[in-house]
């Protein structure tokens, strides 16, 4: 498998925990040089120290001139080659009482916060000899799932942008792809299994078996797996890759 170019600039956004933490320190481990971006200054600096990262930014990818700000900021050390958009959210509802403002949060993070941080790292990064933007969706943007219809339309669009962006982009060396993984071992869908023991009266076994019956192999995704196929794609090798939603899902989809 082609490696990285030498030392290139990542970053990570969502990147201070579970699987952007995980990429983000896949990344120094293949030799770039990452900044994670998020909300927490000191979830950002836990994972600096621990040397998942090399710098951090704060900003929240739903406030558009906050995250420009802070992307700036990061290109002024180095220009940015790789943009992993993986931040996001999850909400869910019966779509019945799914209102417009649930919906709007799940657009700002999930879509507008990718649209907002490509937006800023393209126009540097297009004309560089290498580049590539990776957005970590989810299963929830290839298929359905009841009760979080927002997220799954919000998830949908981001892999929208990432196939007609890919193909824009086709001309120069920026490759565009989304990775979609399951269910994930993370904080984010711990909340999902606190919010089933509480809502059913099962046990954090039996919450998680729910979760986990949607994936053939029986288990839950390991950030580290998302982080592999991101790493890949991040590769000189992958350079005809381009425009895809690659599922890590043990064979969900």
């Amino acid at each position: 498998m082609s490696g990285l170019p030498h030392s290139p600039h990542a970053l990570v956004t969502g990147g201070g925990r579970g699987i952007g933490r995980a990429i983000a320190a896949s990344l120094v481990g293949a030799g770039a040089t990452v900044t994670v971006l998020g909300r927490s200054a000191a979830v950002l600096e836990e994972a600096v120290n621990a040397g998942a990262a090399h710098f951090a930014a704060v900003a929240d990818v739903s406030n558009e001139a906050s995250l420009k700000a802070a992307i700036a900021g990061a290109s002024a050390r180095k220009p940015i080659d790789i943009l992993i958009a993986n931040a996001g959210s999850a909400e869910s509802a019966p779509f019945a009482k799914s209102d417009a403002a649930l919906f709007a949060r799940m657009m700002d993070v999930n879509f507008m916060g990718v649209v907002h941080a490509v937006q800023a790292v393209l126009p540097g990064m297009k004309d560089r000899p290498y580049g590539r933007i990776v957005a970590v969706a989810s299963t929830a943007g290839l298929k359905g799932y009841a009760y979080v219809s927002a997220y799954a339309a919000a998830k949908h669009a981001a892999v929208g942008l990432v196939r007609s962006l890919a193909l824009e982009m086709a001309g120069s060396n920026v490759t565009v792809n989304a990775v979609c993984p399951g269910f994930t071992d993370t904080d984010l869908v711990a909340s999902s299994i606190e919010n089933i023991m509480k809502k059913t009266g099962r046990t954090r076994e039996q919450a998680i078996a729910e979760l986990a019956k949607h994936n053939p192999q029986g288990r839950l995704i390991t950030p580290q797996e998302v982080a592999d196929t991101v790493l890949w794609l991040c590769g000189e090798g992958a350079s005809a890759i381009t425009g895809q939603a690659i599922a890590v899902a043990g064979g969900e989809v």
